[in-house]
């Protein structure tokens, strides 16, 4: 499918405007929102190939930052707001909220994808959602963070670790034992926290899109 151009967005979440990119193909199957992880944004090198990977096979992407300048700048000294996880998924309700209001994207079903702590506000927007959020993946995430909510996340959940991530390996098999959903753990070999070895994130990006495509299709 042609990539479309990028649409930059801003959306109020609070008392902040938060900003992003949306990529809505025409004829889109859904649209996944990504919720990026501890100390990056919506420009994560990462994230826009699994995005990009996404939109090759008819996926809408909104890649929005969960925090406004000034709260990054304070965040860069004291890395407390990326940890704020209540904080940090009322932004990602905002972000859903605001998406099922979009004309262009009105009963598109949605998907979110999170990193590191945007897994944990993920989960949480999805029990807070659970008639608009269809699926949700953690890449190399931190479930965990989400505690009470996950056994109220009612989206099939898929949880993607690197096999010599173990610390965050043993946090996620911890937080699928919580979660009441349908869910997968797979474990990408020889892969580590962020998956830079070769072919690592291209698996990422596989595992995603069929997750994503099959649930998302459900609706």
């Amino acid at each position: 499918m042609n990539e479309t151009a990028p649409e930059a967005i801003r959306l109020r979440a609070g008392k902040v405007v938060l900003e992003g990119d949306l990529e809505l193909p025409a004829g889109a199957a859904g649209v996944v929102l990504f919720a990026h992880g501890s100390g990056s944004s919506r420009h994560s090198a990462r994230n826009r190939a699994v995005a990009a990977a996404l939109r090759r096979v008819g996926l809408g992407t909104l890649l929005f930052d969960l925090l406004s300048a000034p709260e990054e700048a304070i965040d860069a000294r004291t890395m407390c707001l990326r940890f704020d996880i209540g904080l940090l998924a009322e932004r990602l309700v905002c972000a859903v909220d605001w998406m099922g209001n979009r004309a262009e994207a009105r009963g598109l079903p949605i998907g979110l994808f999170g990193a590191s702590t945007g897994a944990a506000a993920a989960l949480v927007a999805a029990a807070q959602r659970p008639a608009m959020v269809g699926a949700v993946v953690s890449r190399g995430g931190r479930p965990d963070l989400a505690g009470a909510a996950l056994p109220a996340v009612a989206a099939p959940t898929l949880l993607i670790v690197g096999e010599n991530d173990q610390e965050v390996l043993a946090l996620n098999r911890q937080a699928q034992r919580a979660l009441r959903c349908e869910s997968k753990l797979e474990i990408v070999p020889a892969a580590s926290h962020l998956f830079e070895e070769p072919g690592a994130l291209e698996k990422v990006a596989r595992l995603a899109r069929e997750w994503l495509l099959r649930n998302l299709s459900r609706g």
